[in-house]
């Protein structure tokens, strides 16, 4: 389907448990957007939802392709590619929920179907919309080394996935995007403290042109941490995702080489704002003007090459 810069797009979400409701509410709100109905399997958290944005409320979303321009899916993951191929061949613009699929033959075949399908397909990488981030990337050249740290107290909701997709894929997806060049080797180490799946990694990716990234992600601890550290030839910055944060720490002009290094420290607080709908607002305005997506298909199917290959080697040890 095609929309004009100035068209009221019809849309939609499917799955309307935690994360998918925000989604609703934000569709509802913003200009442009007509929110046409919810889908859930789950017939009673359809209807709330339903009943609070004054929308319809369904169980198949199937029921939805002929009456909307655009959709979200936040369903568990497991269940992202069947519905995201189901609506781009019905020419239905996608934003999909990270990580874009389980495994990589099915990302790849959600890219190829919007390709073919001309269809935009967003991936709800959230960090990419934080603005501590944005403004971050606009004080970059050439990263040397990046160190993340990702972590979160025990929660069920999400253990349907190891740690990997569910939190360190985020920082995978920022670290490729913010060094731009290939990767040339991973090593990886993890282990299973209260589920089934991997709860805690580390992983060490270097980078051809040297740069080093060591990633941590955990969702047995203590505390909540969402913060990455950016070492480059001329300054050093620390990003507090959770707090929005941004220091910069710069050496000064020269000083004499008996002296010690004299450094300026540049920190910046940011609005908590609202990175969601900042991203469904950027998805609108790609399906609008038929221009690419912040975080495209191939940016998704990359975090999941990535993050798929360290778990390949946290289960090798």
């Amino acid at each position: 389907m095609n929309a004009s810069p100035q068209s009221v797009l019809r849309t939609a979400v499917v799955g309307v448990g935690y994360l998918g409701r925000f989604h609703a509410q934000k569709y509802a709100q913003l200009e442009g957007s007509q929110l046409v109905a919810v889908a859930d399997a789950n017939a009673e958290s359809a209807a709330r939802v339903a009943q609070e944005l004054n929308v319809e409320a369904v169980a198949d979303y199937r029921q939805l392709f002929d009456r909307i321009d655009a959709i979200s899916i936040a369903v568990p993951t497991p269940l992202h590619h069947a519905i995201a191929c189901e609506a781009l061949e019905r020419g239905i613009h996608v934003l999909v929920e990270k990580p874009i699929a389980t495994t990589i033959a099915e990302a790849r075949q959600m890219v190829e179907t919007a390709r073919r399908r001309g269809c935009i397909l967003q991936v709800g990488h959230l960090e990419r919309f934080n603005p501590a981030i944005v403004a971050a990337v606009q004080r970059m050249t050439a990263p040397r080394f990046v160190e993340s740290h990702r972590l979160a107290p025990f929660k069920q909701r999400g253990t349907d996935v190891s740690v990997v997709l569910d939190l360190m894929i985020h920082d995978i997806d920022l670290i490729q995007e913010l060094v731009g060049e290939p990767i040339e080797s991973i090593d990886a180490v993890g282990a299973q403290v209260f589920s089934g799946e991997i709860d805690i990694v580390n992983a060490r990716i270097r980078f051809r042109g040297g740069c080093v990234a060591n990633t941590t992600a955990s969702r047995v601890s203590m505390k909540q941490e969402r913060k990455i550290r950016i070492f480059q030839d001329d300054a050093y910055m620390s990003i507090d995702m959770q707090q929005k944060i941004l220091t910069v720490i710069r050496k000064k002009d020269a000083a004499p080489v008996e002296s010690p290094a004299q450094v300026s420290i540049e920190e910046e607080s940011f609005d908590q704002g609202d990175a969601l709908r900042d991203e469904i607002a950027a998805f609108l305005k790609a399906v609008r003007t038929r221009t690419e997506p912040v975080v495209t298909g191939e940016d998704g199917l990359r975090a999941l090459e990535t993050a798929t290959k360290i778990t390949e080697l946290v289960h090798k040890k």
